[in-house]
């Protein structure tokens, strides 16, 4: 019986938000702490992370300047128990 291959792969976020002053990726696996990843900003105003995910689907938001923030981008979504919605993004 084969193998899937478990060996986690780099995943990059990305949100536009030029005049945040901070933007956290938070998600399952980060156990959604609301200390979550730290993202960078570019010149552009695009704030931008890479996390080694394992494959699978991985459910994660931003929180921009404290506030929780949907990806623009990202077209596949669960409801949460809060009322809105987290993204989704599939690793294989």
């Amino acid at each position: 019986m084969a193998r899937q291959r478990q060996t986690p792969t780099k995943q990059t976020f990305r949100i536009s938000a030029p005049a945040a002053m901070s933007v956290l990726l938070v998600g399952d696996f980060s156990q959604w702490q609301q200390r979550g990843i730290p993202m960078q900003k570019s010149k552009d105003g695009t704030w931008v992370a890479t996390v080694a995910l394992p494959p699978g689907k991985h459910s994660y938001r931003f929180i921009v300047d404290g506030d929780w923030q949907d990806d623009p981008e990202c077209k596949v979504r669960v409801p949460n128990p809060y009322g809105t919605e987290n993204m989704v993004r599939q690793v294989s």
